[in-house]
């Protein structure tokens, strides 16, 4: 049974064309769309994807030191199916360093089963993505 624990929400603003600012309720922002030097909604997608699972990892393993370096890297292979076009087989690559200390050696051991963990329960972007989920496109401008 699912049950509502938080609503998200981002306005999306016309900059130029094809060029578009997201703001969320606390006021940050991200420019993207088509064009030299932004990224594609796509790429927000598999950026937010990415982004998700870090964070997990992140908030955990920094707790016992701070990594060396940090790198997540998300790709998928766009498709055609009779003319629609979608992501299919999403793949995320971790590549993390951490000190060569007591400290390091922990975190480093907890990453394979934090990014189990969040694949299969905490993501909610992955996990969105994931299972079947509606999407309502309305038109307010009548």
């Amino acid at each position: 049974m699912s049950e509502i624990t938080k609503q998200y929400s981002v306005d999306l603003t016309r900059v130029e064309n094809s060029v578009y600012r997201a703001t969320n309720a606390e006021g940050a922002s991200v420019e993207f769309g088509r064009g030299e030097g932004l990224l594609s909604p796509v790429e927000l997608l598999l950026a937010a994807v990415a982004g998700c699972t870090a964070v997990d990892v992140d908030v955990v393993t920094s707790r016992r030191t701070e990594p060396e370096s940090f790198q997540v890297r998300a790709e998928g292979d766009r498709v055609n199916e009779d003319g629609a076009s979608r992501l299919s087989d999403v793949r995320v690559a971790f590549d993390l360093s951490f000190p060569s200390t007591p400290e390091g050696d922990k975190a480093r051991a907890l990453v394979d089963n934090l990014i189990r963990i969040s694949h299969e329960k905490d993501c909610t972007v992955s996990r969105t993505v994931e299972h079947a989920t509606n999407v309502e496109f309305s038109n307010v401008s009548k």
